[in-house]
């Protein structure tokens, strides 16, 4: 039987290799879709809430317009938007 990290907390949430393995799964998840969120690491402040940013998949352009995060920061992004500034990426 597969455990679901959305009901149990001692379930992997995921196999990314960045994950804090301690952290609840569900500080990783969009509040709206439930969808995950990844981890990313912002390289760059862009004009009009814009950022670039790093994660597994290499760069990509995101928002950054509902956090306060800065180059060196790690954000929870989902959907292109940084939802949280922290996500347990070391």
């Amino acid at each position: 039987m597969t455990t679901d990290p959305m009901t149990d907390p001692t379930a992997d949430p995921t196999t990314d290799p960045t994950a804090d393995p301690t952290a609840d799964p569900r500080d990783r998840v969009c509040v709206t879709c439930s969808d995950l969120a990844l981890p990313m690491r912002v390289v760059e402040l862009l004009p009009d809430g814009m950022a670039i940013a790093e994660g597994e998949a290499g760069p990509e352009e995101i928002s950054v317009a509902l956090v306060d995060a800065g180059p060196g920061d790690v954000v929870l992004v989902h959907a292109s938007e940084a939802i949280a500034v922290g996500g347990g990426c070391g």
